[in-house]
């Protein structure tokens, strides 16, 4: 698996002149170092729910454009990658086949997946008011976040490779399903497994807790 750009993004005015976001994502050349917080050059505005350990990397799939340009139209932000605020954009990877714990080799650091993204309302006005929020949750599109295990350096055209997966009935998909999407109104079963994943990131652990009751 190629990784087809690396992209970053720096805090700027978002919407009205007290709001900001670094949603705002472009490809970068050459090699970019990996922190423990994530991509060298890249920043986060609203640190109380973006960035942090276990949001350190954003990773979308480029597989999904063109269900967004069927959904919304011709939008702009849909003619290169960055549109969602990705860091890591690929073809061949979505949230049905990466599993929560799942480990790949980004470059030469190690990463590790801890939860699916959870939209918010950022998408809906970066899209010029688009129903982007809405269409991820019922469409399971969310990409995923990762945790760094190990820092290194990655270069778009680098491989991600998986090196290990501990939870293969745990995909993104299906978590997303269950503590986002309302999957766990069906399955309360599963939701009660799920506390079994003990790589899901903190927040999403939560989630479930209070989803349990």
């Amino acid at each position: 698996m190629r990784i087809l750009s690396i992209n970053c993004g720096k805090v700027a005015r978002f919407r009205g002149a007290d709001e900001h976001s670094a949603i705002a994502k472009r490809a970068v050349a050459g090699p970019v170092r990996v922190g423990w917080l994530g991509l060298e050059g890249d920043e986060q505005a609203d640190l109380a729910v973006h960035g942090g350990p276990e949001k350190a990397i954003h990773h979308y799939p480029h597989d999904h454009y063109p269900f967004w340009r069927e959904a919304i139209g011709p939008h702009p932000l849909l003619d290169a990658a960055g549109a969602f605020g990705e860091n890591i954009s690929t073809q061949g990877l979505t949230e049905e086949s990466v599993c929560i714990g799942d480990r790949f080799r980004l470059g030469s650091a190690l990463v590790e997946v801890a939860q699916g993204r959870q939209p918010c309302w950022k998408l809906d006005h970066r899209f010029d008011g688009a129903k982007v929020m809405a269409g991820v949750v019922t469409s399971g599109r969310s990409g995923w976040y990762y945790r760094v295990l190990e820092e290194g350096q990655v270069t778009a055209g680098d491989e991600l490779e998986l090196v290990e997966r501990a939870y293969p009935q745990w995909s993104v998909a299906r978590v997303f399903s269950l503590l986002i999407a309302g999957g766990y109104k069906a399955d309360r079963a599963g939701l009660e497994a799920l506390g079994a994943v003990t790589p899901l990131a903190e927040a999403w652990s939560r989630r479930r807790e209070k989803l349990l009751g």
